[in-house]
């Protein structure tokens, strides 16, 4: 499970203004294309003036309708504020995971999330169809598979990377299953949970942003602010534990901080693959390997891949629409088949 072969040296790099103003620009050229990309073409100049008409005490002509304002205001920037929060969100909890249990695979639905939301979501929508109680359900869900799947690892292997990792894998089996039950039970509701399965941007208003912002900022603050004791528990649990690291305490803090902000995406976006894998890996392969590099630039990054993706996925079969999380399984497949092939090489 463990590939961890990186020269400490590497570990040590700071975060250097070029990667962070490369991040930056990414994730500012990712918004406004995706405020201006659509079937109701708005030039991003106009975007850019508007957005600086909105501002106290600025007032300038944009140039847009109000049809055109409100298209931009209540429809693209929710979404692509959406976009960019949830790929940041699954960004650093897969670069997270990763560091804290050394596995180049590892990713933000490791540990059962994205099976106890499905089932959430499941029963949500097959008892009411509501899509705010199915986000809420989505999120219980989420939280409770995790949580079960911590108290079983524990049961069996302490707070061990493996025990944890197979006991996450027979709790999303078990909740599958459930699902799976579920869904042959009430056929009515197949069609709407296998769209939320497949993950959507579409529905998404400032309302949904404001529900996820709060635990997004939390968690992400706590990843963020463990990504050197992350650097230290790269050479081994027994040596972070010899240099001072609580190994328990750090790897609770991470998992609970990961998985918290992994639920509260995946409640409101339902399921998108593979943002967790490639980002980090392509971060570490571009900038190095230091987590004190990978923890900003995956949340920089993390934001611009989604919001990309939202994009292909508005455009690519215009007028209809593919679920975003069409896009990245199409993308992260074969780029999870490059990190198989490179498997002896650094995490």
């Amino acid at each position: 499970m463990t590939n961890d072969t990186a020269p400490i040296e590497a570990r040590s790099a700071r975060l250097g203004w070029g990667p962070l103003t490369i991040g930056v620009v990414s994730v500012v050229v990712a918004a406004a294309l995706g405020a201006s990309v659509g079937a109701a073409g708005i030039d991003p100049g106009s975007v850019f003036l508007a957005l600086l008409d909105a501002l106290p005490g600025v007032t300038v002509d944009s140039g847009l309708s109000a049809v055109q304002e409100s298209i931009l205001f209540e429809i693209r920037l929710p979404r692509v504020v959406m976009g960019a929060i949830v790929g940041a969100v699954l960004a650093v909890a897969g670069a997270s995971y990763q560091g804290v249990f050394r596995n180049a695979l590892a990713d933000p639905y490791l540990l059962g999330v994205a099976a106890g939301s499905g089932l959430g979501a499941t029963i949500a929508l097959g008892a009411s169809g509501d899509s705010a109680l199915s986000a809420m359900f989505a999120f219980i869900g989420g939280m409770a598979a995790v949580g079960l799947t911590y108290a079983l690892g524990r049961s069996v292997g302490g707070r061990s990377a493996t025990s944890l990792i197979l006991a996450g894998v027979a709790v999303a089996a078990f909740a599958t299953a459930i699902q799976t039950y579920l869904l042959q039970r009430d056929t009515d509701t197949l069609r709407e949970v296998y769209a939320w399965i497949l993950g959507r941007l579409v529905t998404v208003g400032w309302g949904e942003v404001g529900q996820l912002l709060p635990y997004a900022l939390v968690s992400t603050a706590a990843m963020f602010a463990s990504r050197r004791l992350l650097d230290v528990l790269s050479i081994g649990d027994d040596e972070a534990t010899a240099l001072g690291v609580r190994v328990g305490r750090l790897r609770g803090l991470v998992v609970v901080s990961a998985t918290l902000a992994t639920a509260a995406a995946v409640s409101v976006s339902g399921l998108i693959g593979f943002v967790g894998i490639i980002v980090p890996h392509t971060v570490r392969l571009l900038f190095g390997w230091s987590y004190r590099v990978i923890i900003p630039l995956s949340i920089l990054f993390g934001a611009s891949f989604l919001m990309l993706a939202d994009i292909a996925a508005r455009t690519l079969v215009s007028p209809a629409e593919l679920p975003i999380g069409v896009v990245t399984a199409f993308l992260g497949a074969p780029f999870f088949l490059l990190v198989l092939r490179t498997m002896r090489g650094p995490t």
